[in-house]
C-alpha cells in the first residue's frame, strides 16, 4: 500500500495527476488505481518508484509499513 505522504505530494502538487503519471511512463488510469488502493503494490514497486522519482520523494516515503490486524509490525522473515 502507498503512504499517505505519497498520495499527498500528488494531490499538492502543481501538475495534474495525468501529467505526473505520463511524467512516470504509467497510464493516468493505471496511477489512479494505485492511489486508490484498487492496484496493488509491493515494497519498491517499479510503478511507485517511477512516480515518486518525478515527485522528488525518497522510495521509503512512497509505501505503507506492513502491520498485522492488532497493528504490530510483521515480520517478514518467517
Amino acid at each position: 500500500m502507498v503512504s499517505e505522504k505519497f498520495i499527498a505530494a500528488i494531490k499538492l502538487n502543481p501538475l495534474k495527476s495525468y501529467q505526473i503519471a505520463h511524467l512516470a511512463g504509467l497510464h493516468p488510469s493505471t496511477l489512479s488505481k494505485i492511489i486508490n488502493g484498487i492496484e496493488r503494490v509491493f515494497p519498491n514497486d517499479p510503478r511507485v518508484l517511477k512516480v515518486a522519482k518525478v515527485l522528488g520523494l525518497a522510495p521509503e516515503e512512497c509505501f505503507d509499513h506492513p502491520h498485522d490486524v492488532y497493528g504490530r509490525e510483521q515480520d517478514h522473515e518467517r
